[in-house]
């Protein structure tokens, strides 16, 4: 409450209404505390306003504070880049203005092509807004429009349009103050000025969807939706981003059961309204021809479709007591952890229940002293061990903006540069295995002299980065080495070893992993010392693990159970494999990397006979010990301690 009260305010009058509004706030939002809108091209709300289009015209002037007469400016001011000062009055609908609002409408259209009908964004272009509410109703101008490349294929995920383009720069600079690749640029003069990439290369930015919901026009579009479907074809419904722990808040797109397409949801204390394009383009598995359908069980060398009746029957035959394991993914529900947990351990009598394949991973709960939101405002940040444009892309933009906004001053130490090393001011170069050496020089346990020539860095930098990292906020994950993680813990400063997996803390926090590890699960199985071993949700084969120890494991263990919503590798080495719901296809909670649990509904139906994960566990639960089960997975989060 104390920071509102400190915000300074003045008092203006908009279309003869006063209201009191912060002092410095842009007209364009100022107007919208009392309902009104402006119309806008260039501007938007997290770029720097530009004044560029022209659309945002209003009618200004000043009150005499001495007499209250209202003195109006000659000419009209752009909304988008006028600050709002004491006595400012603003007229946002006037014969001029409505006059003008025309005026800029018809020269943007005078060479857009007549494109609507099979426009992508045609449905929901602010362009088509604007031209219907403020636009002329018919066009003067008869002359041969102008034509450029159409469909030109900017990047694997993004088609651009130059006849489309109206020069509004937006895209421009999205890459320059939100992404910082500046890749794209207006190149040429004149007509044929148009945005593109430097020497027409690929762009190849890790964020380049966002173009695609940001531009106000049809001329960046996305490849992978392109022609499949009308905005009023489309059921819209909320949900959350698993391909990674940042838990994006998305838009999912579906028609007839099917993923159309992913567009950002803004939430301001997670994603705002980005997304990466990991995000918004990696949702196919979800219309994958190799989707899991039935149960299987294993008859000789084939498997073949059966119940669930007789795979349960074989499961409960197979697992019991602690010469069994479970190996769960780490982008499960947390009812599936929870559930997974009760039944394993306490009905099956197994402690061998683990998610983690890196040996760096600790049992506890991740440290995270900060929220992503926070990052922005730290004053110094120590970026420690990680890639955070791979592994935590939303964060790595919060870094970022606190950089670029605030001037956070930030420090890189890791294997090699990235794209944080872009905006440091100091970036250390270790080489690969000495982390936990340049962790004890930061923390003083070792000579900045030894640690700069075991490490492959010069001294005077190193020294350098320590002096700049005193109390900073470090941010790493939990892949970071063990003994590296540690040290910088117990450095001055807040400390976040961030979750990688999509929902790794949910694991951390439901699952009491006190038994054989994953990896130590599969090294028994490779010795033929378990006998039987349950993996859910996970492909062993694409978790970074050696081929052929994965191959001795699955062949040499008694009994496998492969639950899963694909037909991965792993699960042509089953003895039974059960079908598993997706995520979008199940109600259930997932936390994100900061520790915020966040619930998804169902919103597309069930593949075949596939169940949600937790459902099977309580199915086989009341098998073992009879009583009545959860029916929602809403109280299964309920009953856990740990998501209270």
């Amino acid at each position: 409450m104390a920071a509102a009260t400190d915000i300074q305010t003045v008092n203006i009058i908009v279309n003869g209404i006063e209201l009191a509004v912060p002092k410095g706030e842009l007209v364009v939002e100022a107007v919208k505390r009392l309902g009104l809108e402006i119309p806008i091209f260039c501007y938007h709300p997290r770029l720097k306003p530009v004044g560029m289009c022209r659309m945002c015209l209003v009618e200004t002037g000043m009150k005499n504070p001495q007499d209250g007469t209202i003195r109006m400016m000659p000419k009209p001011a752009a909304a988008c880049t006028l600050p709002v000062s004491e006595g400012l009055v603003i007229n946002t609908e006037s014969d001029a203005l409505k006059k003008d609002r025309k005026g800029v409408l018809e020269f943007l259209l005078i060479n857009h092509p007549l494109d609507c009908p099979i426009c992508d964004r045609g449905g929901e272009c602010p362009l088509q807004n604007n031209t219907l509410f403020y636009g002329p109703a018919t066009s003067r101008f008869i002359e041969q429009k102008r034509h450029n490349v159409k469909a030109y294929p900017l990047s694997d995920y993004v088609t651009l349009d130059l006849e489309r383009c109206i020069q509004c720069a937006r895209c421009i600079r999205f890459t320059e103050e939100i992404s910082g690749d500046s890749q794209l640029a207006f190149r040429f003069r004149g007509n044929k000025t148009h945005p593109i990439t430097f020497n027409e290369t690929k762009f190849t930015s890790k964020f380049s969807g966002n173009v695609i919901e940001i531009c106000p026009v049809g001329a960046l579009t996305n490849r992978k939706y392109r022609f499949r479907a009308r905005p009023w074809d489309l059921q819209t419904s909320e949900a959350v981003c698993l391909n990674c722990s940042n838990g994006c808040n998305i838009w999912f797109d579906h028609r007839a059961g099917k993923v159309v397409r992913i567009n950002a949801r803004t939430n301001e204390a997670i994603n705002e309204e980005w997304t990466c394009d990991k995000g918004k383009f990696g949702h196919d598995y979800y219309n994958d021809e190799k989707r899991l359908e039935t149960p299987f069980a294993r008859t000789g060398d084939e498997l073949q479709k059966a119940d669930y009746a007789t795979v349960y029957a074989k499961l409960l035959e197979a697992f019991h007591g602690d010469n069994t394991g479970m190996i769960l993914g780490d982008s499960l529900s947390n009812e599936t952890y929870i559930t997974a947990q009760n039944f394993f351990t306490g009905q099956l009598g197994s402690h061998n229940i683990d998610y983690r394949f890196s040996a760096n991973q600790a049992k506890g709960a991740s440290t995270v002293d900060n929220s992503i939101a926070s990052l922005e405002l730290a004053k110094t940040t120590l970026v420690f061990g990680t890639h955070l444009a791979d592994d935590l892309p939303i964060v790595f933009l919060r870094v970022r903006k606190g950089w670029f906004n605030q001037g956070t001053q930030v420090i890189l130490a890791t294997d090699r540069s990235d794209e944080v090393s872009e905006f440091a001011a100091h970036t250390l170069v270790y080489k690969p295995g000495t982390e936990a050496t340049i962790a004890k020089a930061f923390a003083g346990q070792v000579s900045v002299a030894d640690a700069a020539a075991k490490c492959g860095i010069s001294e005077p930098e190193l020294q350098a980065a320590i002096t700049a990292a005193a109390g900073a906020t470090v941010i790493t994950t939990t892949s970071l080495n063990h003994e590296a993680a540690e040290v910088l813990k117990a450095l001055d400063g807040n400390f976040n070893a961030y979750p990688t997996g999509a929902n790794e803390r949910g694991a951390q926090l439901a699952l009491a992993c006190d038994g054989l590890s994953a990896l130590e699960q599969l090294k028994k199985a490779a010795n033929g010392e378990l006998s039987a071993l349950w993996v859910v949700g996970v492909d062993l084969f694409s978790v970074g693990l050696p081929r052929e120890e994965v191959i001795r494991a699955l062949e040499n263990v008694d009994f496998l159970a492969v639950q899963d919503s694909r037909r991965t590798e792993t699960f042509y080495y089953a003895s039974v494999a059960l079908p598993m719901t997706l995520p979008a296809e199940q109600d259930g909670s997932y936390t994100n990397c900061e520790g915020t649990t966040q619930q998804m509904k169902a919103i597309i139906p069930p593949v075949g006979q596939a169940k949600p994960a937790w459902r099977v566990f309580e199915e086989l639960s009341i098998r073992v010990n009879p009583r009545m089960p959860f029916s929602q997975a809403s109280e299964i989060l309920a009953s856990a301690p740990a998501f209270a």
